[in-house]
Order: C-alpha cells, then structure tokens, then sequence
C-alpha cells in the first residue's frame, strides 16, 4: 500500500476519468494537450544537466530521462493502435510491458532530444490524424486483452491527454520540489 504522499507523488493531477459526455469542446482541448505537448516538454527539460535529468520524480519511480523515453514509447504504441484501428475491425491491440521498456539501455542512457524528436514529428502526424476524424471513426473500437474491454478512439485521445499531463507533472512538480528553474 502506497503512503499518500508517494501517491501524491505518482499521480499528481490524479488518475484519469472519463468525461460522462465528450462534446466538441473537450475534444478539441484533448486534441489541443496533445498538439502542445512536445514543446512544452522540451522547454521543460532541454536546460536540464544530466544529474537533474537522472533524477527519479519519486521514490521507486522512474528518472526523468526514462519518463522522456517512456512517452516516445507509449506514444508510438498508441498511434499505431489508431491506426490499426481505424483500417480494421475491433482489433485487438499488443500490450507491451512499458516498466521493462524503461529498463532497457536506449530507456536510461540516450540522450532525450531523440525522443523529443520523436515525439515532435508523431504528434504531428497524430494530431493531423485526430483533427481528421469523423464521428463515426471516433468512435470505432480496439479490445485492450489485458482489460478485456473494448476502447473507443475518443476515449482514447482522452486518455492520452491525460497521459501527457500525467508525466509532465512528474517532471514539473519533481523541479518545484528541488527547486530547479
């Protein structure tokens, strides 16, 4: 059981919830998290030294650097299930053990402007895919085997929205916490 102030730490803009109705306007303020995100995560972390950027945000957790990574990774990962998605039926998506994947040496060691690159040119291409969506398509659906649930796209862009602001504030309180400009 987790103290509440590691779980303050592991979630600070909480856990995400569903909106009971999704209109335009939190659509596009999804699509908006999503479009802003790259940049604002590189102004947030590009000044950082290495010391800094080997920081874990809490204890137990990851450092930023894996954090960085990890976003490229599950980022990819997501716009690949839109895309398999939008051309098949009901597919059912590939989890990946994303605790492992930051483990791995390219998760801990490269340096973070690859995945900021990565994560500028797919938000890119994600957002121009998102902004193209018709209701219909919205609302077209993956199985996630590990929830055994089907997921809807739009629900899905929220849930990415989130993610984005979930880790940002890994890295945002963890410099307010030490302090760092």
């Amino acid at each position: 059981m987790l103290t509440p102030e590691i779980e303050k730490l592991r979630y600070p803009i909480g856990k995400h919830i569903q909106p009971k109705e999704y209109t335009n306007e939190i659509l596009a303020d999804y699509i908006s998290t999503l479009s802003e995100f790259p940049e604002i995560l590189k102004k947030e972390t590009v000044h950082l030294t290495n010391e800094q950027l080997n920081t874990k945000y809490r204890p137990g957790g990851w450092t930023i650097i894996q954090v960085i990574h990890h976003c490229a990774d599950s980022h990819l990962n997501s716009y690949i299930r839109f895309k398999l998605t939008l051309t098949e039926d009901n597919p059912i998506i590939k989890p990946y053990q994303e605790d492992k994947w930051a483990e791995l040496e390219d998760g801990k060691t490269l340096p973070i402007k690859h995945s900021l690159n990565i994560l500028e040119g797919l938000h890119f291409r994600w957002v121009t895919l998102l902004n193209s969506l018709t209701p219909a398509e919205l609302s077209r659906t993956f199985i996630h085997p590990e929830h055994d649930t089907k997921i809807k796209l739009i629900e899905n862009i929220g849930i990415y929205a989130w993610h984005c602001n979930h880790h940002l504030a890994h890295i945002t309180e963890l410099k307010k916490r030490m302090t760092w400009k």
